[in-house]
């Protein structure tokens, strides 16, 4: 009997992933139906957006797993009805590498002063060299595998990087933090800033009033991991203040972000429209398609949600 694989996600979205899927799920020579409908008492899997109509796991009797298009799932994992494994998406060749890039190209960007010379209206010639990279020290808040990824490719260009989980950990050419001490060490030192960090109640507001005080003054700012890591309000007077240098934020609380918001026309503040780690169709299908296999061989799906942790 084929196994039953349910395309829960926007129309547009099943115009990007339906051939990629297809091709990954033969691949891995399973029996299977893959549609945008199918009765719910049928299906095994779910592909899943959490915008997607299904809010309700209920009716899915058979159901064996839920798997999620994006990394991040706020908006699902705490679904009471959601009891099925859930597992988020890491999809090491396209979003991860996507991650890894547009990381490191804001990095450098801040590093080398590249803004001055991009946009130079007056055309102002001050050959003021940036410091080299091992006089900049860089933390991430944040060390799963987006994280880790990003803090080794920033390592290996030699830059000093420190980062912080909520558990200890090791990591190679990263010198790794836990707890408030940690974060406060990481928060003191660090001229650029990643954020990387999940969007749990938790992490909510992690750089507030008081912790961007603790940054070196004209620190850098880049965030590519989720609106609710940043207080807005006290990041605009940070700005003002001169204490933060520049943000580069890739999300934000609301998106896209409304167009009379003051970061849109602040001259300290970059924004991006959540592109820095598009997933890619075909190696997220790829990645679908091997927990599928998983799930159908008995064995452990990769990447699960921690329910208790909220990601």
């Amino acid at each position: 009997m084929p196994i039953n694989v349910l395309f829960a996600a926007h129309e547009k979205r099943w115009a990007q992933y339906e051939a990629p899927l297809r091709t990954a799920l033969d691949a891995i020579g399973v029996d299977y139906t893959l549609a945008i409908e199918l009765p719910p008492a049928d299906v095994d899997y779910i592909v899943y957006a959490p915008s997607s109509p299904v809010q309700d796991f209920t009716p899915y009797t058979r159901l064996k797993a839920v798997l999620n298009l994006w990394a991040g799932v706020e908006d699902a994992v705490g679904n009471p009805t959601l009891k099925v494994p859930y597992a988020r998406m890491v999809d090491d060749e396209g979003l991860t590498q996507g991650m890894v890039e547009w990381v490191t190209g804001h990095t450098l960007r801040h590093h080398l002063g590249m803004d001055a010379h991009i946009v130079n209206p007056n055309h102002s010639w001050v050959p003021d060299a940036p410091p080299v990279s091992a006089d900049r020290p860089v933390g991430i808040l944040g060390l799963g595998e987006l994280g880790s990824a990003c803090g080794q490719a920033i390592a290996r260009l030699g830059f000093p990087v420190s980062g912080w989980a909520r558990s200890q950990k090791q990591i190679d050419g990263i010198t790794c933090h836990t707890g408030t001490d940690g974060l406060n060490t990481i928060l003191r030192q660090s001229q650029i800033l990643i954020l990387l960090l999940p969007s749990t109640a938790a992490t909510e507001n992690t750089l507030n009033a008081e912790t961007l005080a603790m940054l070196p003054k004209g620190a850098f700012i880049i965030n590519p991991g989720r609106g609710l890591l940043i207080d807005d309000d006290a990041l605009l007077a940070a700005l003002d203040s001169g204490q933060i240098g520049h943000a580069t934020l890739d999300v934000f609380r609301v998106e896209p972000l409304p167009q009379d918001h003051p970061f849109w026309g602040h001259p300290k503040v970059t924004v991006t429209p959540h592109i820095a780690s598009e997933t890619r169709a075909p190696s997220a299908s790829r990645a679908i398609a091997e927990n599928i296999r998983r799930g159908e061989a008995g064995e452990p799906f990769l990447y699960l949600v921690d329910r208790d942790a909220g990601y």
